[in-house]
């Protein structure tokens, strides 16, 4: 499923408000565009090929991000 704007949720727990999809000028690499929805509010971006990924660590395996609204 494509990643859309929204709420998705860390495998962590934290939760971030994607504002979209967008690519790389040079490279034309496509990265999500997010900010957490805690603390200062910081906006991040993240190459969606990472954002996408399945993880494994500390007893979890699953998507890295989840959408939940």
């Amino acid at each position: 499923m494509p990643v859309e704007p929204g709420i998705y949720e860390h495998f962590k727990g934290a939760r971030y408000e994607v504002i979209g999809v967008g690519r790389h000028t040079e490279t034309e690499e496509p990265y999500v565009f997010y900010r957490q929805l805690y603390g200062d509010h910081a906006a991040w971006v993240r190459p969606l090929e990472m954002f996408e990924e399945h993880v494994e660590r500390d007893g979890y395996a699953g998507p890295r991000f989840i959408r939940v609204y």
